[in-house]
């Protein structure tokens, strides 16, 4: 059974409309990175925030008004279109909806929090809801009045590409004829501090696979695909799962599970690593991730694919790390572009002459040809892995 991914709608921090996101992603433009203390109160770190109006909640649905639903909004109408001529088509009990994140709202819990250690009561509005993990389907399976399976992943890093592989199974076992499917997670002091006390934060900004690499930059982001057995211009090909459970947080120096979930992937796409013309690497810009995936990157394909990490313009933006740079492929492959440019590895800094070799994209490199099919990795704590093939239908 084909399934192809009909729409997408996204915000991060390179723009908040598929046009822009892409024009500033190939000019390799990481002014969205910026330095803020609004989440690390008296200690200066580098996050990539949305900066654009996003669209009220509105009265009706103030139990689950916070940043993350806003965003959901703000991208779901950018594929209004599509999602209300599937509900037309297939009805609304047979629509689903599958997001990933790792925080959801918890932002609203601070700021609630804080309120009551002034006030000593909760602020108004505030209610739980607005926190739990399943916000986001909640949310939206209400305002679009969709009867379907609504739930939520969330495996940190990994989480909105775990979407797809559930979004994908709901529809290939007839459960489903068309899914909402994607990311979401937005910025709070819980992650910011949190990777703080790991250590894992860059001094400055992110370096992928770069020699002075030293953390990363987290990010935010929204990301929803319409996924369904409808025509479109880009297939879900292969996807491929692994957990090495090597480490809490570190991944496993090898990377041979990694290496199993790419492979996965190729054969479920029924593509060779000859057959992929671009990969969006996880590339976290850790000491430790980006030797790892460039060791089992080289094992696996050679030197010579067309590769590069896009965190280095977006930051890491978690939970909906893995939908985003899927997103980026999409983008790739919608593009008319006769020459096939590319999406840079953007460090500002010297390759790692000690990692495995990479052809890591460059500003303004080309492909030479159209774009056919890319790949996408995602891999999070605890050894969760995963790799995503879409190509152009």
């Amino acid at each position: 059974m084909k399934l192809y991914l009909n729409d997408l709608g996204l915000l991060c921090a390179t723009g908040s409309s598929k046009a822009e996101v892409l024009k500033r992603l190939l000019a390799g433009d990481r002014s969205s990175l910026i330095e803020t203390d609004e989440f690390s109160l008296g200690h200066n770190v580098i996050l990539g925030q949305i900066t654009c109006q996003l669209p009220e909640i509105g009265q009706k649905y103030g139990i689950y008004h916070c940043r993350n639903n806003q965003l959901l909004l703000a991208a779901l109408s950018q594929i209004n279109k599509t999602v209300d001529e599937m509900i037309a088509k297939f009805g609304r009990d047979r629509i689903g909806i599958v997001l990933g994140t790792s925080t959801s709202g918890v932002r609203n819990t601070e700021l609630a929090l804080a309120w009551q250690a002034d006030n000593g009561t909760l602020p108004d509005g505030f209610h739980y809801k607005q926190q739990q993990m399943g916000a986001g389907v909640d949310f939206l399976a209400s305002y679009l009045g969709i009867n379907g399976p609504a739930y939520t992943i969330s495996t940190a890093c990994s989480s909105s590409g775990k979407a797809f592989s559930s979004a994908r199974r709901m529809i290939k076992l007839g459960i489903c004829d068309a899914v909402i499917v994607g990311g979401a997670d937005s910025l709070c002091s819980l992650t910011v501090n949190g990777f703080a006390a790991l250590e894992s934060l860059s001094t400055g900004f992110c370096k992928p696979f770069g020699m002075h690499r030293d953390g990363i930059n987290i990010g935010e982001a929204v990301n929803l695909f319409v996924l369904s057995k409808e025509p479109g211009a880009v297939e879900l090909k292969g996807i491929g799962a692994s957990s090495d459970a090597y480490h809490f947080s570190a991944p496993d120096p090898a990377g041979t599970a990694v290496i199993r979930a790419m492979q996965q992937a190729l054969e479920d796409a029924g593509k060779t690593p000859d057959d992929i013309d671009y990969l969006n690497l996880h590339g976290t810009a850790t000491v430790l991730n980006d030797a790892m995936e460039s060791r089992a990157v080289n094992a696996l394909f050679g030197a010579d694919l067309a590769a590069s990490s896009s965190k280095g313009m977006t930051g890491h933006t978690l939970g909906a790390a893995a939908a985003l740079e899927l997103a980026f492929c999409w983008l790739l492959l919608t593009r008319d572009d006769e020459k096939g440019e590319l999406i840079p590895n953007v460090n500002d800094d010297e390759r790692d002459s000690e990692l495995a070799p990479l052809n890591l994209v460059k500003k303004g490199m080309v492909l030479g040809r159209k774009i056919n099919v890319c790949q996408s990795n995602s891999f999070a704590f605890g050894g969760n892995n995963l790799s995503i093939v879409i190509a152009r239908a």
